[in-house]
């Protein structure tokens, strides 16, 4: 890749992000740097300020300041605590890398102080009566509901990340054993998981019965397909769940995470060892 021979923000934040993707972050993560940069370049431009030397620690007072005042469009609410550390957490580690990569002399965000941020419990833990209910609503919707029932399934007998089950490959999956290979977890590691019965049974009735009509030339080895035959996004996945949390009468924000959080607390109140809990996530 180029260095760029500009100082220009955006131009510079365009190389970050080239530069997180050789170092191997996932697209998700970048794409979160990305919108993270574009709303401090944003900010900065009307502001008259678009060199990286001219971005300092007075500046990001300014920003900060901006941040706690901005209220979201949606629903005029003030940003979280966790959502504007992230914001600031972006600027410097984009401001450091260029440091790093001999476009700044100094590093003046170094000293920097970021927000503190507690670490609130999940709002949505879901007992194993309400995971039911809520697994029991795609059976309503055909097929394609039955397909949705494996991958949720799927994720609350492992309580994998959705980014970990979107990569699933069919080869994966070892029915014999009962166990689930995670080849693209978190930080790129490699892991086995042990699966339910009740989960198997399902993914096996959606390998033989469902993927088949929903399988094409691209579909290649994904074991969960989207209705066009391919490979699942990530915010497909998130609508998916919360849809059927909400049609289960749940007024809780919902998506595939709570899955992870209720495997966890499920767990833990039958009695499992927290130590195999915390390996196991």
């Amino acid at each position: 890749m180029q260095k760029p021979t500009t100082s220009h923000l955006w131009r510079c934040s365009k190389y970050y992000f080239q530069l997180c993707l050789a170092k191997g972050q996932s697209s998700d993560t970048v794409r979160s740097k990305r919108y993270g940069m574009k709303k401090f370049c944003a900010w900065c431009f009307s502001r008259g300020v678009r060199r990286l030397e001219n971005v300092n620690i007075e500046l990001m007072d300014d920003y900060m300041e901006y941040l706690n005042l901005y209220r979201k469009p949606q629903d005029d609410e003030p940003l979280c605590d966790a959502n504007k550390y992230s914001l600031l957490l972006c600027v410097k580690s984009f401001i450091t890398k260029m440091y790093n990569r001999g476009l700044l002399q100094t590093n003046p965000l170094e000293s920097i102080d970021l927000p503190t941020v507690g670490r609130p419990l999940p709002k949505a833990i879901f007992s194993a009566d309400e995971v039911e209910k809520i697994l029991a609503q795609p059976l309503l919707f055909g097929f394609k509901g039955m397909r949705d029932r494996a991958i949720l399934e799927t994720f609350f007998a492992t309580g994998i990340r959705r980014i970990e089950l979107l990569n699933l490959d069919i080869e994966d999956i070892d029915f014999e054993q009962q166990l689930l290979r995670v080849r693209k977890g978190k930080g790129k590691r490699e892991y086995i998981l042990p699966v339910s019965a009740r989960a198997c049974e399902w993914i096996v009735f959606y390998l033989t019965k469902l993927r088949p009509k929903l399988a094409n030339i691209k579909s290649g080895g994904a074991l969960f397909l989207d209705d066009k035959g391919r490979r699942f996004r990530a915010n497909a996945l998130s609508d998916m769940a919360s849809r059927y949390v909400h049609f289960a009468g749940f007024k809780r924000a919902g998506s595939c995470h709570l899955f992870r959080h209720s495997t966890a607390t499920i767990m833990l109140d039958n009695g499992a060892d927290i130590r195999h809990v915390q390996e196991m996530l």
